[in-house]
């Protein structure tokens, strides 16, 4: 399975050298007014943009596999069980209180703590909704996730009335599931950091994750301590949407099908499953932005969200029928 490792970081690597020849033009007077950045430096903001695509799309891939496990689930992720929807709710709401005075200014941090706290909310109702801590009943799991998602998108489509006009462009931009044209530094530190410890989390107990996928007392009698791991995986997953959908926005089906390509290229273990849900979900939104860059429909290109649900979308409704079917 390593050549099969090394040939998705290959192509990982392709796909970024792509994208950022794939950017505008760094001589363009117009694009260097535009983004106010001396031309030379236009370059390096493509690069910022690629390592912006890449730790979001391993961030969600990585949140996927962590949420398939926990509720024993292959539909199982962070769009699909409307907890990204939670935790853009619960960035609209510090954003509301930011423009109502609540807070003295816009700060990272803040949106990320609301993006986490709707992320975890929402994932513990679908949890009880479902009653899927055994994952056997993937139909109510997928009704609660599509019922409470739709509450959360329809709450901070209302929210989004309540702040300025300044602000709500914004808003809605960032709705759509977008990545930053100028790359915030902080942020982006912020992002890579979470990433990299959610990844370790992982990777240290990629063991346990394989014998967590037997029965409870099977499990159990192998020494696994299954509260304390799916109470890891909860918070793991949670975080890692939350911090995801601060940055980018609610972006859907990274985390689906991430986990899926790393399960069919590198077989069902998790020591390699981890890092080639990481790949995977970096591959598939990093291809994504190079894909938008030459989807100019007259009006501008397109949020990076929209193309990943135009193909995640029929994606997703191929597993449910072969999940389904077997």
């Amino acid at each position: 399975m390593l050549p099969r490792f090394f040939l998705l970081s290959l192509v990982l690597c392709c796909a970024a050298l792509v994208r950022v020849a794939l950017g505008p033009i760094g001589t363009d007077e117009g694009v260097r007014l535009v983004l106010g950045v001396p031309s030379a430096d236009i370059a390096q903001l493509r690069v910022l943009s690629v390592v912006s695509a890449a730790l979001v799309g391993a961030a969600l891939g990585l949140s996927g596999l962590a949420l398939q496990v926990l509720m024993r689930n292959p539909l199982a992720s962070p769009f699909v069980l409307g907890i990204s929807s939670g935790a853009g709710f619960g960035v609209a709401c510090v954003l509301v209180l930011g423009a109502l005075g609540a807070f003295s200014s816009r700060i990272f941090f803040g949106e990320a703590i609301g993006a986490i706290l709707g992320a975890a909310c929402t994932l513990g109702i679908v949890a009880r909704l479902g009653r899927a801590t055994d994952g056997q009943d993937t139909t109510a799991l997928l009704l609660a996730g599509v019922i409470l998602g739709s509450m959360f998108s329809a709450g901070t489509m209302l929210l989004e009335h309540l702040v300025p006009h300044g602000l709500r462009g914004d808003l809605l931009s960032w709705m759509s599931g977008r990545l930053p044209e100028i790359p915030n530094r902080a942020q982006l530190a912020t992002l890579a950091v979470v990433t990299v410890l959610a990844w370790i989390v992982l990777a240290r107990a990629s063991k346990a994750l394989d014998v967590s996928m037997l029965s409870d007392d099977e499990a159990r009698s192998s020494g696994v301590a299954l509260h304390a791991l799916r109470r890891k995986l909860f918070w793991t997953g949670g975080v890692l949407a939350g911090v995801a959908v601060a940055y980018a926005g609610p972006i859907g089906f990274v985390g689906l099908v991430g986990p899926h390509i790393a399960r069919r290229l590198l077989g069902p273990h998790h020591g390699l499953l981890v890092p080639g849900s990481a790949l995977a979900g970096a591959l598939l939104l990093v291809s994504a932005d190079a894909v938008r860059q030459v989807l100019d429909l007259g009006s501008g290109r397109l949020p990076v969200g929209v193309v990943t649900a135009l193909a995640g979308g029929p994606a997703f409704l191929w597993l449910l029928r072969r999940g389904s079917g077997r």
